[in-house]
């Protein structure tokens, strides 16, 4: 993808090593294009996971720029997904104008926070859209609107941004 002009890719001089990829301007012109297949991918193709099954949370979050906001979503609300490694992943989701952005970044300050386990993420996002696992702090309704939107019926009927 680097060599398509989709990515570009930063190697650093740590130990261990560590490569960071971004999208380029040509690759984020496709946004929309993942969102129509995230929205694909609710109505056609979400099952449970199976036993053993990673699931990339953040993957799912990173398709929400390819969607147009939910009615209502303002701001930055901050998602945390808790991993058994001790590996947090913290992302940053802005609505904007009627768009949405996510990076993978820590606020100090987020006025609303949503966290919860990578299988209660699972479970929030899923077609049940079992809520119970997440922990929200700050804006309640924020976080609903942001929930809402996620959520696989919801995804379904999100017009493409």
């Amino acid at each position: 993808m680097v060599a398509d002009g989709l990515l570009t890719r930063q190697r650093y001089r740590e130990v261990p090593p560590r490569v960071d990829y971004e999208l380029t301007e040509r690759a984020r012109d496709l946004l929309p294009v993942i969102g129509a297949l995230a929205r694909w991918g609710y109505q056609w193709a979400w099952t449970a996971p199976r036993a053993g099954e990673a699931v990339d949370i953040g993957a799912v979050l990173r398709s929400l720029p390819g969607l147009e906001a939910p009615k209502g979503l303002r701001g930055v609300t901050q998602l945390i997904v808790t991993r058994p490694d001790d590996e947090d992943r913290v992302y940053a989701v802005t609505a904007k104008k009627g768009a949405v952005t996510v990076q993978e970044e820590a606020l100090t300050d987020a006025p609303t926070t949503i966290s919860g386990t990578e299988a209660a993420w699972v479970a929030a996002l899923g077609p049940d859209e079992d809520r119970k696992g997440l922990k929200i702090a700050g804006d309640q309704a924020q976080a609903n609107v942001l929930l809402d939107g996620l959520a696989p019926l919801h995804a379904r009927e999100a017009a493409v941004a």
